[in-house]
């Protein structure tokens, strides 16, 4: 498949499907020790709007599995709350294998800190299945200012005494990020918090930010414009971007920097380990499907990962998570 993916004709084509079941081709179900699993149609429950990452994500992945197993894969949409309505649905399904979530790092991890009740708790209502770590996230500074480098923008920001830097909700990586630039380099960089990346983007391409962070494909509008440049990467270098360092590599010491967030899939608690081991498996076969292949490479995306892998990422990037974000000082909603 070409890399060069129409991302507006795939969300098309994922809206249109939004009420329809995939259609399996396979003739069997798979079996596990716990029986036949999968019995019957399942559910993937999506905690983020039609047409975005998380979306396209659930459907190429659901499409994949429903050929495998035999058995319709219907993705549901129900955003709302950070992903908190449609992961409390899933918390409370049947223990059986026949409900998934679909959901982000946010969900799983960021929650519990900037939500009271989200109305389920991570460690003892879901288990996560597989997870895609997440690509290096871009920070890009006005053209005006004439940032290049993490050392031009820190010194950028201390002449100025005051910079404005774009991020697409309170609590999200990018205001961690400032966060933690602000602590270690005696800055005082104020954030503007968008509802969504596409916003902020316009922020920049208004002229109105003088930096702002988020992922390279929605970048692409002020990338392609020449109303930004790139002068940093989170945590991981973007294959599409081999000259620009990441945070770590230009001086930034926050472990912060070292995590990279993800997006995958969990299950209700008490779903019996075969059926999750079988899930795993085939998140990770799915890599292999041109439809996969093409939606990460859209969103320049690494491959699903398995059961243990996606557990000890999750175990080694959550007590991180979890400090960083303490340290905004956010009052739970």
């Amino acid at each position: 498949m070409s890399a060069k993916f129409d991302r507006r004709h795939f969300i098309a084509g994922g809206s249109a499907v939004l009420a329809m079941p995939f259609v399996p081709r396979g003739a069997s179900a798979q079996g596990t020790s716990q029986g036949t699993w999968p019995s019957r149609q399942i559910r993937m429950i999506c905690s983020y709007p039609a047409g975005g990452q998380t979306d396209l994500l659930a459907r190429a992945y659901g499409e994949f599995i429903s050929k495998q197993v035999g058995k319709t894969v219907v993705v549901e949409n129900k955003p709302g709350a950070s992903g908190a309505i449609g992961t409390a649905e899933v918390a409370r399904a049947e223990s059986d294998g026949h409900t998934m979530l679909c959901s982000i790092s946010t969900t799983y991890i960021m929650n519990r800190v900037v939500i009271k009740n989200p109305g389920y708790d991570m460690d003892k209502d879901l288990t996560l299945v597989s997870v895609i770590p997440g690509a290096g996230l871009l920070l890009i500074a006005n053209p005006k200012t004439g940032v290049k480098t993490l050392e031009d923008f820190v010194a950028f920001a201390r002449k100025s005494g005051k910079v404005n830097f774009g991020t697409y909700s309170a609590g999200s990586a990018p205001h961690m990020t400032i966060n933690e630039l602000n602590k270690q380099y005696g800055l005082n960089i104020e954030p503007v918090h968008y509802r969504g990346e596409a916003p902020m983007w316009t922020g920049m391409l208004e002229g109105t930010l003088d930096a702002a962070m988020g992922s390279y494909t929605a970048a692409q509008s002020v990338l392609q414009s020449d109303r930004g440049t790139v002068f940093a990467v989170h945590s991981k270098k973007v294959d599409a971007l081999p000259a620009v360092k990441t945070l770590p590599e230009q001086g930034a010491t926050s472990k912060f920097f070292t995590v990279s967030g993800f997006s995958g899939w969990a299950v209700p608690k008490a779903t019996p380990q075969p059926v999750v081991d079988r899930l795993a498996e085939l998140c990770v076969a799915a890599n292999s499907d041109p439809k996969v292949k093409e939606v990460l490479a859209t969103f320049v995306l690494e491959s699903a990962i398995g059961f243990k892998a996606t557990n000890d990422l999750y175990q080694r990037e959550l007590p991180i998570w979890i400090e960083s974000a303490k340290s905004l000082g956010l009052e739970p909603a």
